[in-house]
């Protein structure tokens, strides 16, 4: 079992852009030193509270300086915004400054995203159905062509090439049958979305699950759940009270500025239409700890909850976790990724995995 950090890098007033940063280096080098394995962020554009993770890459680039074992996650590329050549060049020369330490996950995008950046609704699916084989090709051949509807290559090559055996571990996300369906089929991980209990993706799940035994594969599940911890579990809700509620709250800040539910729904982001993001935002705390939304408690409270994933989830091969979430102070981060490095973790790992 592996344990990771994620962060979506939510910006909120009180701390500047360079704050936000910085703590997060910070975060990740003392995650490296307590033994996490990985540290995920997002990417987003356009929605300060839900996130600056404009250039992943480039923050990578920065903690790669600072660090020598953890590895780094992008969770998600949003593909139809790149050109899949510059970004597989880009993921390319990156690698080689992070030591070959990347990994990455692809998708669309959340649902408010097409407006902002100028990508026809309707376009998205179809941008990122022709940008995953276009990128790809790059990153696993010497010299590719294509011809397609949004990109038309002759003869291409990137300059620097991946080293000649490296492949990337690559995931995707969301909620929808057909992206899990194809994860299996691929070979691909799945990331599930942090904020939903296991009951409410064990279909699709389940999905990517029959797909990878069809196809031959070893099913790849990343858990992630935002976590704060206190030896005392009044002062853990105390504590966690105002992130969690911004944290949720940042799911409802960008929705009105997603197109007409009829619109979402047609173009396949049925999800942000069902009101699940908005019902988060109004939900009570301790509501959202019993129906294993967040995890804020004791270690030992937490610990639970992982095992109960682990007992249901098949598959399930790292368990990440979301310390900094809605401007948490950044003391109370690093002290929730040291009890769980510390009292949580040795639960969970072997001693061949140490």
């Amino acid at each position: 079992m592996r344990f990771g950090l994620y962060s979506e890098l939510q910006s909120w007033p009180g701390k500047s852009p360079a704050q936000v940063f910085h703590e997060a280096l910070d975060q990740l080098v003392h995650g490296e030193e307590s033994g996490f394995d990985v540290y995920s962020v997002i990417e987003h554009y356009c929605f300060p509270e839900f996130s600056i993770s404009a250039n992943p890459l480039a923050f990578f680039a920065a903690a790669a300086q600072r660090t020598d074992r953890i590895r780094f996650r992008t969770l998600l590329h949003t593909l139809p915004a790149h050109n899949p050549v510059v970004l597989a060049s880009q993921i390319a020369a990156a690698d080689v400054l992070m030591g070959g330490r990347y990994e990455f996950g692809i998708g669309r995008g959340h649902g408010w995203l097409p407006p902002k950046l100028g990508i026809p609704l309707l376009e998205s699916q179809p941008r990122y159905d022709e940008a995953v084989d276009v990128l790809l090709a790059a990153l696993e051949q010497e010299r590719f062509s294509h011809e397609g509807r949004f990109w038309t290559i002759d003869d291409s090559h990137l300059a620097p090439r991946p080293a000649p055996a490296r492949r990337f571990r690559i995931f995707v996300g969301g909620t929808s049958d057909s992206t899990y369906i194809r994860a299996g089929e691929c070979g691909w991980g799945v990331a599930v979305p942090p904020l939903l209990p296991y009951e409410w993706l064990r279909k699709p799940l389940d999905l990517y699950r029959e797909a990878c035994a069809v196809a031959g594969h070893t099913p790849d599940i990343v858990w992630i759940h935002a976590c704060h911890l206190d030896d005392d579990p009044a002062v853990a809700r105390r504590d966690a009270a105002l992130a969690i509620e911004r944290f949720m709250l940042a799911q409802k800040v960008a929705l009105p500025e997603a197109a007409p539910a009829e619109e979402l729904v047609a173009a396949g982001y049925g999800f942000y239409a069902a009101g699940i993001l908005e019902s988060f935002s109004e939900m009570p705390l301790e509501k959202m700890i019993d129906d294993d939304i967040v995890w804020v408690g004791t270690p030992g409270e937490v610990a639970e909850r992982i095992r109960a994933v682990v007992d249901v989830c098949e598959g399930l091969t790292e368990v990440s976790i979301t310390t900094n979430m809605g401007g948490t102070e950044h003391w109370k981060a690093i002290k929730t990724q040291q009890l769980f490095a510390e009292r949580v973790i040795p639960q969970f790992r072997s001693a061949s995995d140490a």
